[in-house]
């Protein structure tokens, strides 16, 4: 039916009603116009794959505490998903920070913490639509940053 359609636009454009009528004679004409416009409904409502942006490892300065993960389009805006690892010794913990810029020009910033030395704390973050993401690895106390701090490593931005 699709390639009906693509054969009839063509001729249609043209003015070529002659050639149709021989062409496609036992095809009524109603037929066509119902072939095409199921054509346009079919196409004009696509639903694209997920796409997935892999980030990191980006490391505190001392390397006790890193973090990776990934960027994952979803119907609603993109989601920020990852493992924050902590390898520091007693009474200290890991900090991941993101910060992202919103298509409204404005910055948000989502903090996790991970205390425990042995297994890695996963998180993940509805960022919404947004135009650049960044992400910081810290160390710190169970209730606050202490120091220790990576450089901004930049997680996702628009066109790459």
């Amino acid at each position: 039916m699709r390639s009906a359609a693509r054969l009839l636009l063509p001729l249609a454009a043209t003015g070529l009603s002659a050639a149709l009528s021989v062409g496609l004679a036992a095809a009524p004409a109603s037929a066509a116009t119902s072939a095409t416009s199921a054509t346009s409904a079919s196409t004009a409502y696509t639903v694209s794959a997920a796409e997935t942006w892999k980030w990191g490892p980006t490391a505190s300065s001392d390397y006790k505490g890193w973090a990776s993960g990934s960027v994952r389009s979803t119907s609603s805006g993109l989601r920020v998903a990852g493992d924050l690892y902590d390898a520091g010794g007693a009474r200290t913990c890991s900090w991941v920070t993101i910060k992202w810029l919103t298509d409204h020009g404005r910055y948000r910033t989502a903090t996790f913490r991970n205390c425990s030395q042995s297994t890695p704390r996963a998180f993940k973050l509805n960022a919404g639509y947004m135009l650049l993401a960044k992400a910081r690895v810290c160390r710190g106390t169970a209730t606050r940053v202490t120091g220790r701090c990576s450089r901004w490593e930049r997680v996702w931005t628009q066109g790459g």
